[in-house]
């Protein structure tokens, strides 16, 4: 089943919220190499202005994934997961994740075309805190491979 281009305008609820803790902040500075104290020491944290450790930039890619799985899950939508390799992903910050947060994500789906006989479909993620001040805006875009 071809990927169902229907679905580009399509949004879905948001997810249940995820809890950003220190130890998980720690766990990813670690995972890529980041050696800033900024995600590590609530000192240095507060010293800098923030009220907690803040996560690397990239961290947003485990919850915006996470919406991202609503998609992907989708039977409707056609994508065999099988096939997918993932082609771009952008953030953008409106401020840092910090350690203490309750995130939602909102999934939007912005494109679905066709390029080369393979699908291409661009998705946004606005995270936000549960009482909604933006956090994140999160866009990927995966290419479904066609053929057999």
């Amino acid at each position: 089943m071809p990927v169902n281009a229907d679905f580009e305008g399509r949004s879905y609820p948001s997810t249940k919220p995820y809890g950003v803790s220190a130890a998980k902040i720690r766990e990813f500075a670690e995972a890529v190499g980041s050696s800033d104290p900024v995600h590590v020491d609530r000192d240095v944290a507060r010293a800098r202005g923030y009220a907690d450790v803040i996560a690397p930039p990239t961290f947003a890619v485990l919850i915006a994934q996470q919406c991202d799985r609503q998609l992907i899950l989708d039977p409707e939508a056609g994508i065999d997961y099988s096939r997918v390799v993932h082609g771009e992903q952008k953030f953008v910050h409106h401020r840092p994740l910090t350690a203490g947060d309750s995130i939602v994500g909102t999934l939007h789906v912005d494109g679905v075309r066709e390029a080369g006989g393979h699908a291409m479909v661009t998705t946004r993620t606005e995270l936000a805190t549960e009482s909604g001040e933006p956090v994140c805006t999160a866009t990927s875009t995966i290419v479904i491979r066609g053929g057999e």
